[in-house]
């Protein structure tokens, strides 16, 4: 793998007028750098393990010092950790962007003005982006809203969706950024007809899923109206099995969709207990950003904005992706 990440270094430089297929064969490759790398959620959580999964791939090839901080999805603490690692003075942060603008866009900046070269994942901020990407702030993700809107359009066309139907939306809307997927599915929804009961997912059910189980029960007790339901987190969509168990509701009488693979994902499309999932593909959004600083700060590289949010998985292609999925790779 390093002989084609030499490779593809060198046409690239070759590419922007280095010159000197000699020089660029002759070129230092080796990485002397320091980076700090958000997962995003709990150490082991299933999605969270995917994007750490493609960064220690990249941490090896690059050989570049990389420090992983874990943040329980919880914005507060991307902050603060946010914070404490510019104080490290690494050469570069790849950071979730969860937090919003108004939160990082001061931290940012302060991190440039160091000389720390900052990324971002999962999230996008894209007016810092905007304002860094010619110094190496990129984005690989996928792009919310859009997301969101295309899970909700294949909510509609799969699930024999009518007019009148209700769907049950657990999602993030109470954060900026964070909070387009959910906003992109509801409107996808409520376009075709359907009505929306929402809650927001609380921090504790954000850092351990299984803590959900006796509200996601309550909640369509208390709306047995509701025939769809859409889980706006990785983690979440793979409890989805053990949500609908408890609430004694069956793969045929409700649609459940959500966000990104995992093995339980997989056997919850598998056993027809999930029908729809829209994969981001996190194994990306930990590769591409150890990726995007090793580029920046060896070579000058510019920022690189990589869309991961194309794939809708379902029962009858999970198949394809399945063993993928029980390695931890998609």
């Amino acid at each position: 793998m390093r002989v084609w990440l030499r490779t593809a270094v060198a046409c690239a430089l070759l590419a922007v007028g280095w010159s000197g297929s000699a020089a660029a064969q002759d070129a230092n490759y080796e990485c002397d750098k320091k980076f700090v790398f958000f997962p995003g959620g709990p150490q082991g959580g299933a999605f969270a393990s995917i994007v750490y999964n493609g960064a220690r791939l990249a941490e090896k090839q690059t050989g570049c010092n990389v420090e992983y901080v874990w943040s329980d999805w919880n914005p507060e603490q991307m902050v603060r950790q946010f914070s404490q690692a510019i104080g490290r003075n690494p050469d570069g942060i790849a950071v979730m962007g969860h937090p919003g603008e108004d939160a990082l866009g001061p931290m940012i900046e302060k991190a440039r003005e160091r000389g720390i070269v900052v990324t971002t994942q999962n999230v996008a901020l894209p007016k810092s982006e905007s304002e860094y990407k010619t110094k190496g702030f990129g984005y690989v993700g996928a792009h919310n809203y859009s997301a969101g809107e295309n899970l909700g359009k294949g909510i509609l066309n799969r699930c024999d969706v009518e007019e009148g139907d209700v769907a049950f939306v657990w999602g993030l809307l109470g954060q900026e950024a964070r909070g387009q997927r959910t906003k992109g599915v509801i409107d996808a929804l409520k376009e075709g007809g359907v009505e929306i009961e929402y809650l927001e997912i609380a921090d504790s059910v954000n850092k351990d899923p299984a803590q959900g189980i006796p509200t996601f029960a309550s909640f369509l007790a208390s709306n047995p109206d509701i025939n769809i339901v859409v889980t706006d987190h990785g983690a979440l969509t793979a409890t989805l099995p053990s949500y609908l168990k408890a609430a004694g509701r069956s793969g045929e009488e409700t649609c459940a969709a959500g966000f990104d693979l995992s093995a339980a994902t997989v056997q919850g499309l598998q056993d027809g207990k999930i029908d729809l999932v829209l994969d981001q593909q996190p194994f990306l959004q930990g590769y591409l950003p150890i990726h995007q600083l090793y580029l920046t700060t060896k070579f000058g590289f510019a920022g690189m904005n990589i869309d991961t949010g194309a794939a809708l998985i379902t029962p009858q292609n999970v198949d394809a992706v399945a063993d993928l999925a029980d390695a931890a790779i998609r």
